[in-house]
């Protein structure tokens, strides 16, 4: 098939690679010329413009967006409204909101083009192993889009799961527990760490065995033991966590929803919590505590006073 790809970042390129390897023709553009210019050289055809990618199409065109979520990809779907043809498709595989899926495709319908939201795991993996689909839309649309879905995802790794919103809203709840993951694998090594074991232990190794028929077994402990394996205690890394937004429409969602989710919903006020480097509110607490029970308090650093 034929396929215009907007976004040439670490998923949009290997993502394009992956493509060109499956036999497709790849139109890009990224606002960065380089970006364009490493695809181009890998066989795709590098536009300058969304105009110049809309052109290098053949009709009924299919256009992925690969950009960050909110603006970037809110202005990109309605340039490509102005652009594109009836009978034409926009994917969204970006990690963007459900409901904002479902205006945008209720914009574009307007004018008879037809929207597809994709939620895309794999990381920087993808291009190896393939991307994992999750694919909200038409049911025709995404039929004529398949052979796209098929090479992208590794073996049984691309489904429709329902009407336009489905994708994004499945990734979503995916990355929310992926948040919850994370954070018991974290505090889990955490605990080891801190017990008389925890110095002289290979944590590298650990992650290998606990992926020997392990009921913990996961991708995500064998990055733990690549992660290990290269930085044996973590020292090299800062505990600061960044979140990307799909934790928090979960949990916003939950809400909605009367569904009580207490280990994702703390797996994301964990990641807001690694970013203070001293929290407000355990002061007050430890201020609490030397209050009504004169329990120690730990002085700041460089106050010249000890514990009062």
């Amino acid at each position: 098939m034929q396929l215009g790809m907007i976004g040439l970042g670490k998923m949009g390129a290997n993502m394009t690679q992956r493509l060109l390897d499956g036999g497709h023709k790849v139109a890009v553009f990224d606002r960065s010329a380089d970006a364009v210019r490493a695809s181009a050289a890998k066989g795709a055809a590098g536009c300058a413009s969304l105009e110049e990618l809309v052109k290098a199409l053949d009709r009924p065109r299919a256009v992925w967006i690969m950009v960050p979520s909110g603006a970037p990809t809110n202005d990109t779907v309605k340039r490509l409204g102005e652009l594109l043809s009836i009978g034409d498709a926009v994917i969204d595989g970006g990690n963007s909101y459900w409901k904002d899926g479902q205006a945008q495709a209720a914009a574009l319908k307007s004018k008879g083009i037809e929207f597809v939201d994709a939620g895309v795991s794999g990381g920087i993996w993808g291009l190896k192993i393939g991307f994992c689909l999750m694919v909200g839309g038409d049911e025709v649309t995404c039929k004529r889009l398949e052979p796209i879905f098929l090479t992208l995802a590794p073996k049984d790794g691309y489904l429709r799961v329902g009407p336009v919103g489905a994708g994004h809203f499945v990734k979503m709840v995916h990355n929310g527990i992926e948040y919850g993951m994370m954070e018991a694998y974290g505090e889990g090594f955490e605990v080891i760490q801190a017990s008389e074991f925890g110095p002289a232990l290979d944590f590298a190794k650990l992650s290998h065995l606990w992926n020997q028929g392990s009921v913990i077994r996961s991708w995500l402990l064998e990055l733990a033991e690549l992660a290990f394996a290269s930085d044996a205690k973590l020292e090299k890394i800062k505990g600061y966590v960044d979140d990307t937004g799909e934790g928090r429409w979960t949990v916003k969602d939950a809400i909605d929803l009367a569904v009580p989710l207490p280990a994702l919903a703390l797996s994301l006020f964990m990641r807001f919590r690694s970013r203070q480097d001293d929290s407000f509110s355990a002061k007050v607490l430890a201020a609490l505590r030397n209050e009504f029970g004169g329990h120690a308090i730990h002085a700041e650093a460089g106050d010249g006073k000890a514990k009062a």
